[in-house]
């Protein structure tokens, strides 16, 4: 259901500036994107858990606002994560 640590070294590998970076606004992006996909399946199967759909309203939030800083300061690096990332603007 949730995100593992393998997931998440993977969002590392592939993301990350670094072998060990955690804290770069792309690997954050990406794993968010990987929990509110998560949290989207189980949206669907319990509809009536609000508790859940507010954290996942935050998650959203988080990641607009991660998105944003990265569109303001570098451009390239916005549209190459909507890309890989699949998210739609």
């Amino acid at each position: 259901m949730s995100v593992t640590k393998e997931q998440k070294s993977e969002s590392v590998k592939q993301f990350g500036r670094t072998g060990t970076d955690t804290g770069s606004p792309e690997v954050q992006i990406a794993n968010l994107t990987k929990r509110i996909a998560a949290m989207t399946e189980h949206l669907q199967a319990n509809k009536k858990d609000y508790a859940s759909r507010r954290g996942l309203l935050g998650m959203v939030s988080r990641r607009r606002r991660l998105l944003d800083y990265v569109k303001r300061h570098n451009p390239e690096l916005y549209l190459d994560l909507l890309r890989r990332l699949d998210i739609r603007k």
